[in-house]
């Protein structure tokens, strides 16, 4: 949701040009700040971001995106493994063209990931279907290495392939120089498979290669109840945050029709996030229609869908939780400025209300005014230990 002033918009982003009178309110009538959730040394990705934004300490237990999205799925990450996250893509002429393939329909893409299990599937390697073009790719056998470099597929459209290729992250690993070529052969395979097949045909963006990226071995995070002695919930569509839900024991609500993208089940996430508050102390409750309309550069849907959020998820909780003694928080897991298309460091705006946050002076939700808010510059375990300490 975050982003950076736009000349199209007079100088404001589009969080400031959207109607957000929910979380204006919060805004308002609570305390305003700013939160850093992609610090340096760790990936600009959302793995990152979120579990920065509960307060996991990265350094001690970052375990990589690809390992969190295979326990989602229930995938069984055995000693030796390597889990990757894994794109459905689409390159032409020698450039990566779309990181989502077009956001293909949810249940063509598992028919495409089958197919890609019975083509290369089975002894070293297995794959495993997401939500529309995400997915795991799991390497088996010990032989293989996590400590390979890789580029994020989301951060790098229109890019040549030539650029883009997997490396060992020390030149001397032998294992992981080996992994390395191996995927970059798969990569090459899956393209000669892909383009054309049956399951491809009448899609403007097909997806004709797999994109493997954020590897890493079995996760192993703390509890969330025993960093905060609270029973937390999350609700969400993705894999990545039901993926650290679940690595740190916290309840996964499951929602019919919550996609990740702009058609998500809005009103079925506010429901599940209020009904959850009667016997868990804390709910996440995860949207991500704006972040993918951020990489698709796509700046009216990015509007509309930040208008959604906040019409369709944020007043219809706090209407229901009104006068229930909760602590309400907003606040974006990382920015996805429209100009570039990718995940920045710039810090989030974070804007809390409830019982014992005394209102400062910010008088809207925005960017900019969240600077200028009582609860400062938060990073590491601030945010959290301000909404749950008090």
């Amino acid at each position: 949701m975050a982003d950076e002033p736009l000349e199209e918009l007079g100088g404001k982003t589009p969080l400031e040009v959207a109607s957000t009178p929910a979380m204006d309110r919060i805004a308002a009538e609570g305390a305003s700040g700013t939160f850093l959730s992609l610090p340096d040394g760790f990936p600009t990705s959302s793995d990152v971001a979120n579990l920065s934004v509960l307060g996991f300490d990265l350094a001690s237990c970052y375990p990589g995106r690809g390992p969190l999205e295979a326990v989602a799925k229930g995938v069984e990450i055995a000693d030796g493994d390597v889990a990757w996250r894994c794109n459905l893509v689409h390159v032409s002429d020698g450039k990566l063209i779309d990181y989502s393939s077009g956001h293909i329909e949810d249940s063509r893409a598992a028919e495409i990931v089958d197919a890609l299990n019975a083509e290369f599937g089975g002894g070293e390697m297995d794959f495993h279907h997401g939500v529309s073009y995400r997915g795991v790719l799991l390497l088996h056998g010990g032989a293989f290495s996590k400590e390979v470099g890789y580029h994020k597929p989301d951060s790098s459209q229109d890019m040549p392939l030539d650029g883009l290729r997997l490396y060992p992250l020390d030149a001397s690993d032998a294992a992981a120089a080996r992994t390395a070529e191996f995927l970059e052969e798969l990569k090459k395979k899956s393209f000669e498979f892909l383009s054309g097949h049956p399951l491809t045909k009448g899609l403007e963006n097909p997806p004709n290669m797999v994109w493997p990226w954020s590897p890493g071995g079995k996760p192993n995070l703390p509890s969330f109840e025993s960093l905060y002695g609270m029973r937390g919930a999350v609700v969400t569509a993705v894999d990545v945050i039901a993926g650290i839900a679940k690595c740190a024991g916290m309840d996964v609500l499951d929602v019919p029709g919550a996609t990740g993208f702009i058609d998500t089940n809005y009103e079925g996430k506010a429901r599940a996030a209020v009904s959850a508050v009667g016997d868990r102390d804390f709910v996440y409750l995860h949207v991500e229609a704006m972040d993918e309309c951020s990489h698709m550069g796509d700046l009216d849907l990015k509007i509309s869908a930040i208008e959604d959020f906040d019409s369709r998820i944020v007043a219809p909780v706090l209407d229901a939780l009104e006068g229930e003694d909760a602590v309400f928080a907003v606040l974006p897991d990382h920015p996805v400025p429209i100009r570039l298309r990718e995940h920045t460091r710039t810090p989030v705006p974070v804007a809390a209300m409830g019982p014992g946050i005394e209102p400062d002076a910010v008088s809207a939700y925005s960017e900019a005014l969240a600077r200028g808010g009582a609860l400062g510059a938060m990073r590491g375990r601030d945010l959290m230990d301000f909404l749950t300490r008090r």
